[in-house]
């Protein structure tokens, strides 16, 4: 027979697990909000740019120290009503002259993307099962270089604190794309850039997969560019590096630079 005492128990048991439940709920649902308002507030102070132009060298690192580099020329420019266009152009060395990559961000769907291989004078268009591929045999996967639009992402707050002396924003960014081929990224958001100075990509399986830091950010007019991105795969621990130069920002450009039709020329 249960007792008055053991009723009392039992009630004020579930009461205090019901409460547990709504306080842990509600302290989720503010960190999602915060997540999702700090994200948004970047991506705003990022924008106006209207296009962008800059040259850059890829280095290529394998595990042992070894060193192939690769000039190119990256072209972006914003789309009213939608996501940013990127077109990624080797000049050298010959083996990948000539090679593009074409990107079209998109708000409410999934991004379009297009290579171009001069060897075989063919514009290929990259699926989104094979997105999480490499690019050329990089550490960059061809969703890296896709867009970061926040609406791609779920977003949480985990806390604030510093990066190498930098007060930061730490956020946890889950893909909603089902073919990413990441299941999450923790991302250190600088409070005055507005931008990223680590990102740590997780596989699907949720293990750390890469490590991206932008490195000696600079402004430029309104906005602030890192002069080098380095992405490493912990897993392999093969290294590919981004050096920025020249970037020159309020670039017009035309939209027919941006079609897949133009790849070839």
């Amino acid at each position: 027979m249960v007792t008055l005492l053991e009723r009392s128990c039992r009630f004020f048991l579930g009461f205090f697990l019901v409460s547990l439940w709504v306080i842990s709920s509600s302290s989720a649902s503010k960190s999602v909000r915060k997540g999702y308002k700090i994200a948004k507030f970047c991506q705003d102070a990022n924008a106006g740019y209207v296009g962008e132009q800059s040259k850059a060298t890829m280095v290529l690192e394998t595990r042992s120290g070894q060193q192939v580099r690769r000039e190119l020329i990256v072209k972006r420019r914003e789309k009213r009503g939608d996501g940013d266009q990127s077109l990624l152009t080797f000049m050298r060395p010959a083996d990948v002259k000539g090679t593009k990559l074409l990107t079209w961000t998109h708000l409410d769907s999934g991004d379009d993307q297009w290579v171009y291989l001069p060897a075989y004078r063919k514009v290929k268009r990259i699926s989104s099962r094979l997105k999480t591929g490499s690019f050329l045999g990089s550490e960059f996967s061809y969703e890296d270089l896709g867009g970061r639009n926040i609406e791609k992402f779920r977003h949480r707050f985990l806390k604030e604190g510093k990066y190498k002396g930098r007060k930061v924003w730490v956020l946890e960014q889950k893909p909603k794309d089902k073919y990413s081929g990441y299941s999450k990224q923790i991302v250190w958001m600088d409070k005055k850039y507005k931008s990223p100075l680590k990102v740590e990509y997780f596989d699907r399986k949720g293990e750390l997969l890469k490590v991206a830091k932008f490195i000696g950010y600079r402004r430029i007019d309104e906005w602030w560019r890192p002069s080098r991105t380095e992405m490493r795969n912990v897993q392999t621990r093969k290294k590919s590096t981004l050096v920025w130069k020249k970037t020159r920002l309020k670039r017009k450009f035309s939209s027919r630079d941006f079609q897949k039709e133009y790849l070839k020329k």
